[in-house]
This record gives structure tokens, sequence and C-alpha cells, in this order.
């Protein structure tokens, strides 16, 4: 099982200076990218400071000047708020630029808020029909000239420029959890980003369950990349267990609120949902199912999604938590966790 890292420039409240966000966030892709992790992503987000990425692509820029090896994906570009002749030129520019290393992640979108704001009428819940429309103009437009008459988009004769360096195009990753997700991405030999929010591993293994009904029902499909994604935090024998949890479950009562479009958002902030009573946000639960624990812990919890089937492990850092922490728990991961994989 090889290894990526989801992290965001990220901001629970504005006690923050965006500086120290800034300067924070590159110095994990650089551990990461020496650390010999596979693939560094960007979200797409707007308006909202806990996920501050209003373009990947500008993001992974940034990155490629000052990382070597690590490959560097969208995670993901909405393709709701995009046009398929934008996407492909910036792509394309980003794989210049970085020299061959664009992992392209494309996905519904999450938030209904988003939507709200930059796709005013669209449902969330519909967003995936703008992914499975735009996805394969892109592979068009990065061939060469391509007219496109769809639902969503229509333009005449176009193309785009530059062209991708990789042939024939980058690696293309799909965010996946309704079953026709699933088959969208292996009828096309998309990889597979999958993530189980803070639920039971049973939730691992009904995505990996869809994933393999998808290839049954597509014989001859070449079997795309299955990878996986959780919170992550590594911690020395006898740290305080509270202080992830506690970072978590602020961080959380932010995403509730998102996640489900109630509450408000002030100047970037959203409002933090109560999640005291919902068993899903206890701290025992939370302890079991994200990857929490020491060196050895957390060796134990990734046997299983190894065990499962899960072909790379996304580690995401981004929860709240502080500076200091996620540069420790980074260093235990990549020191004492990931050689036990190699």
């Amino acid at each position: 099982m090889k290894f990526q890292l989801a992290i965001n420039l990220e901001r629970i409240d504005d006690s923050v200076d965006m500086r120290d966000v800034e300067r924070h966030t590159l110095e994990m892709v650089q551990m990461a990218d020496e650390g010999g992790f596979q693939i560094a992503w960007a979200a797409e987000h707007h308006a909202l400071e806990m996920t501050i990425a209003p373009n990947p692509f500008q993001i992974l820029t940034w990155w490629a000047a000052h990382t070597n090896n690590i490959r560097l994906g969208t995670a993901v570009v909405t393709a709701a708020y995009w046009h398929p002749i934008n996407v492909a030129g910036e792509a394309a520019m980003v794989d210049l630029f970085s020299g061959g290393r664009l992992e392209f992640g494309i996905g519904s979108g999450a938030y209904q808020r988003e939507f709200d704001r930059m796709h005013p009428g669209l449902k969330q819940s519909d967003g995936w029909r703008y992914m499975q429309e735009m996805m394969p103009a892109l592979i068009e437009l990065w061939k060469g000239d391509y007219e496109h008459n769809g639902e969503f988009w229509q333009f005449p004769l176009s193309t785009s420029v530059p062209k991708p360096l990789q042939t024939p195009h980058p690696p293309v990753w799909v965010a996946a959890r309704a079953p026709i997700t699933f088959d969208f991405a292996v009828k096309n030999n998309f990889n597979i980003m999958t993530w189980p929010l803070t639920r039971d591993f049973s939730e691992a293994e009904e995505y990996k369950q869809r994933f393999e009904t998808a290839l049954a029902e597509n014989p001859g499909a070449t079997r795309p990349i299955f990878s996986m994604m959780r919170h992550a935090c590594v911690y020395d024998e006898g740290q305080d267990r509270s202080v992830p949890i506690k970072a978590a479950l602020r961080q959380l009562g932010q995403f509730q609120t998102l996640f489900k479009n109630t509450g408000d958002v002030h100047n970037g902030f959203p409002a933090s949902d109560d999640i005291s009573a919902n068993p899903e946000y206890s701290a025992e639960t939370l302890d079991r199912n994200l990857l929490f624990g020491t060196p050895d812990e957390c060796i134990a919890k990734l046997r299983l999604y190894e065990d499962l089937g899960v072909d790379q492990f996304t580690y995401y850092a981004s929860l709240g938590l502080g500076f200091k922490e996620q540069k420790r728990s980074l260093e235990l991961f990549i020191n004492d966790v990931m050689p036990a994989f190699s």
C-alpha cells in the first residue's frame, strides 16, 4: 500500500495569520515529498476559511515550484463551477509547470452553500451529471480540436492550450461514493478516491464492495487504482489522546454545518453545529474510526485497509490540529509507520 497526502490551507478562526498558514502548508507538502508520499492533493472550495482553495491549479503550481518528486493532484475540481476549455488549459498548464506530475481529480461538489453561490439553482445532488459530461470533453480537448454539443456546455471547435506533457493525458481520478460514480470510473478506467468521513470501517467495506460490483458489471475493464482517505494524527506514546479529538470535534462541528447546510457562515467562518449528542462524533468513535493513535496503533489500523484491498491510503492532515502537532504527526508517520508498508 502506498500513501498520499491531502492538506488544506485552513483557518478555524481569525486568530491565525494567513502567512503562517501558507508557510505551514508548503512545509507539510515538502515533508511528504521528501518522505516518499506518492501524491499531494489540493481541494477546491469557495468563500470558506476551513478550506482555502479557490483554485486548486494555482495551489499545485505553487507546490510544483517547491517540490521535486511528489505528484500533485486536484481533489477535486468541481465540474459544475467550470467550463471544459478553462479546465483543460489550466490542468495542462500545471502538468507543464510540474514536469508532468499532475494527477487530475474531478468530482460532483460537496456543499449546497457553494452551489448556491457558484452555480445558483443547481442542486448539489445533481453535480455528478456535470462531472460525467465534462470528463470525456476534457480528454478530447487534451487530444486536439474538438467541438462539443452537450446538455450543459456547447462550444465550437476548440482545443486545450497548452497540451499536457503526459500522454495520452494525466491520470484521472474520480471522487466516488454512489454506485453510479463507481460504474462511471471503472467504465472509463479512471482511478477512484473514496472517503468514509468519520464513519465505521463498515463504510469502507461498502465502498470496496461497490468497486468490486462495478468491476464485475464491466467485464474486461482495466482495474483502476482504489484509494481511501481518513483524517490522521499519529502521536507519541503517552501523549494526551484528547488533543486530536478536541481539534477534530471543533472542525467537524463546522463541517457538519456545511454538509447539512445548516447554520450561518460569518466572514468565511462557519458556525459550529452542536455535535456532542451525535454518537458518530463521540470521542470513542473518532478514536476508533480515524487514523488516530501511536505508530503501532496506526500500523494496525492501516493493515485493515491493506487487507481490504486499498491500493493507496490518503493521509488527511487538515482537521483543525495545531501546526506543531500536524508536523509531529507527519514526522512519526513517515519515520515509524510508512516503513511497515515499504
